[in-house]
């Protein structure tokens, strides 16, 4: 009888430990299937408002600069003799980006690459001729201030119309392209895209 009983003791015993093997087995595959571990990684890039701030100071940043020269005359004609005015005008065009104008959406990211949009090329400043340099080629007769400011006007426009031209604002992109790349290059992004025409 205590064999019989020490029999059924052991094959109960048995029994119950088969029985939590098999609930802690299933127990662990149904964690396994629910917590998977994943490797994530964020490629997206970020300009730091500092950065930004550091680009904005660089200010007016010169790319291109275009040397000119103009001669415009005027003539005023008279009873027995003409007078007549001619003046050279000398002037530097600097083509380039006023970098206090960008924009805080300047930045975007795309990936690894950086994408800026900068304002476009223009003219940093309006008043290029050298008037120290302007010289009076023919010059009879007497002539007011406001004819002078005329002749001013217009080897300005006329400046302006022959250097300000889609070839010397491409070639200030090219400029603007290597250098803005090499500083962008230098605070650590890798891949950029610029883009022009943001104002």
């Amino acid at each position: 009888m205590k064999q019989e009983y020490r029999k059924y003791l052991i094959g109960g015993i048995v029994a119950a430990v088969a029985i939590i093997v098999v609930v802690t087995l299933v127990g662990v595959v149904r964690c396994s299937s629910r917590n998977s571990m994943h490797l994530v990684t964020d490629d997206r890039i970020d300009v730091t408002p500092q950065q930004i701030r550091s680009i904005r100071e660089i200010g007016e940043w010169e790319f291109l600069s275009v040397t000119d020269e103009e001669m415009v005359d005027t003539l005023r004609r008279g009873i027995f003799f003409d007078d007549q005015l001619v003046r050279i005008y000398y002037g530097t065009l600097r083509l380039g980006i006023d970098m206090q104008q960008l924009r805080d959406d300047a930045f975007t990211s795309s990936g690894d690459t950086l994408i800026v949009t900068l304002p476009p090329i223009g003219l940093l400043d309006d008043n290029f001729i050298d008037e120290a340099r302007t010289r009076s080629f023919i010059s009879t007769g007497s002539w007011s201030e406001q004819t002078r400011e005329e002749l001013y006007q217009r080897a300005h426009d006329r400046m302006l119309k022959r250097s300000l031209n889609l070839q010397n604002i491409r070639r200030a992109e090219e400029n603007a392209d290597i250098q803005i790349k090499n500083m962008l290059r230098s605070m650590g992004f890798e891949h950029v895209i610029i883009k022009y025409g943001q104002t």
